[in-house]
């Protein structure tokens, strides 16, 4: 089996780097609006013109009024026919891959069960070093608030003794 091209060109590097408004971790405006642009162009969505001509909203609340972040800004958010394609397209690629590496699985199945076994003994070094820090880390914070508890403790039988004295003198 031969790998498509639509999957090779997932791996291949990307130097451009878009800004911008990001819909599922794509830049909207360089990315999402050319495509569902050239996706009416060619009858395969139907997304309203004002979608795409004003993909940012102001977000409303239940009583018509505009909705602020706690923050005190203004919620904006994108269009519901753009983030209902957006969501389409993301559940379809992710099919995609999960459908391409079960076929990978099928028809070759040795070479890769062999690449997992690579991983995995590749991956074990890195896991059991992970795992040691990890432990001396929940050690060392264990001891530290076990130190600040006890100083606290000390801290406050302390006064307690000079408030004591305060009151017989």
């Amino acid at each position: 089996m031969n790998t498509p091209n639509y999957i090779k060109s997932l791996l291949a590097p990307n130097t451009k780097k878009p800004q911008g408004r990001k819909v599922w971790s794509i830049d909207l405006e360089s990315v999402w609006l050319p495509f569902f642009t050239a996706t009416n162009t060619m009858g395969d969505t139907s997304i309203p013109s004002d979608a795409l001509g004003c993909p940012m909203r102001l977000a409303y609340d239940k009583s018509g009024s505009v909705r602020f972040s706690q923050a005190g800004r203004p919620v904006i958010r994108v269009a519901k026919d753009i983030s209902d394609n957006v969501r389409l397209v993301r559940d379809n690629f992710t099919a995609n891959l999960i459908n391409y590496a079960g076929e990978v699985m099928n028809q070759n199945t040795e070479a890769y069960k062999a690449q997992i076994e690579l991983a995995n003994k590749a991956g074990e070094p890195i896991a059991q070093y992970d795992r040691v820090q990890l432990s001396k880390a929940i050690q060392a914070q264990a001891e530290a608030e076990a130190e600040a508890k006890a100083e606290a403790e000390l801290c406050a039988k302390a006064k307690a003794e000079v408030d004591k004295e305060l009151v017989t003198v």
